[in-house]
């Protein structure tokens, strides 16, 4: 009998965490929706931070995951599964190239991600072509550029070692960036 009772008191407080949590999320979101519209400035403050700057979702994810779990409930299956494309980074000779790197690679090439991350930008940049931004778990955000974009999406994550694309030619074009200052290419090739 005590054991129902206990049963029934565990189920009781884990659903009152889990609506205190979603109430407080609501809470929070309701008293940023007021302060943005009686403050025009926090207004254009969020608006330069969120949509003219590059969105930090590693640590929005962290932090979301610290205080509700995981996003998926489906890791189990995610982890049993076997990669097909696992590779590094390789070149024959690089230069310095506008704000990055230019990579001689073999012909049809098939690129890795440097890092995880997710896939925060896929389209066309101006002298370097067809690129894919990702913003890799460190918060760096890493360009590659004059590749064929392999079936990715925005906002896919991609591990470590997966395949990105095919370069276009024999060249590949590695910028990195972080808070919107491009780095020294020689630390993460």
């Amino acid at each position: 009998m005590n054991r129902r009772i206990e049963k029934k008191l565990v189920l009781k407080k884990s659903i009152r965490k889990k609506i205190n949590k979603l109430l407080y999320t609501i809470i929070i979101f309701l008293l940023g929706m007021i302060a943005t519209k009686n403050n025009p400035n926090l207004k254009e403050t969020i608006k330069t931070n969120v949509y003219e700057k590059s969105f930090p979702f590693q640590k929005i994810k962290k932090q979301y995951e610290k205080y509700f779990g995981n996003i998926l409930s489906v890791e189990k299956n995610i982890k049993e599964t076997e990669t097909v494309f696992n590779e590094k980074l390789s070149y024959e000779k690089i230069e310095k190239y506008q704000n990055g790197a230019k990579l001689k690679v073999i012909n049809n090439y098939m690129v890795p991600a440097i890092e995880s991350g997710i896939v925060v930008f896929i389209g066309e940049k101006e002298k370097i072509g067809n690129t894919i931004i990702i913003e890799q778990v460190n918060g760096i955000d890493t360009f590659y550029s004059n590749i064929n974009i392999n079936n990715l999406k925005l906002y896919d994550y991609v591990e470590k070692g997966e395949l990105l694309g095919e370069v276009k030619n024999n060249e590949l074009y590695l910028s990195f960036q972080k808070n919107g200052k491009y780095l020294d290419y020689k630390k993460y090739v």
